[in-house]
């Protein structure tokens, strides 16, 4: 595993991610935004947030296995979401849960979450692109 993840003491510790990544790899992987599309590009979960959060992951996890990478190797995850509130959080969370229980991981890489006013397609309400390192 090239990526090594902690959380340095004087920081918060947060349950749902580590606030650093350490990367050792030789090969760097960057993943563009994902959406919740499914292999056909259509969009799964129209209106589900979760929904859409548990494919976006699905699909990096898809991404990451076509060049030998899985989630272990995950240095930062950066999400982006529709009209953000904090009351969304929970279904923030259940999507990634849904997806790591069917991935058999629990992905806490450092990761940043940004509110936006819309994405490329309106029916779209999370994209999250990760940058990973691979030996």
């Amino acid at each position: 595993m090239a990526v090594t993840l902690i959380n340095p003491s004087g920081l918060p510790e947060i349950d749902v991610y580590r606030q650093v990544s350490i990367a050792t790899g030789s090969k760097l992987v960057f993943i563009a935004g994902q959406v919740a599309w499914d292999a056909d590009g259509v969009t799964v979960g129209a209106g589900d947030l979760t929904a859409q959060v548990e494919q976006c992951y699905l699909n990096i996890a898809t991404a990451l296995a076509e060049v030998g990478g899985s989630f272990d190797d995950v240095a930062k995850l950066t999400a982006y979401v529709v009209d953000w509130t904090p009351d969304k959080m929970p279904l923030l969370l259940e999507g990634i849960a849904r997806a790591a229980a069917k991935q058999g991981n629990t992905p806490v890489p450092p990761a940043t979450l940004l509110g936006v006013a819309a994405l490329d397609v309106p029916d779209h309400l999370v994209e999250i692109e990760a940058t990973a390192v691979i030996d």
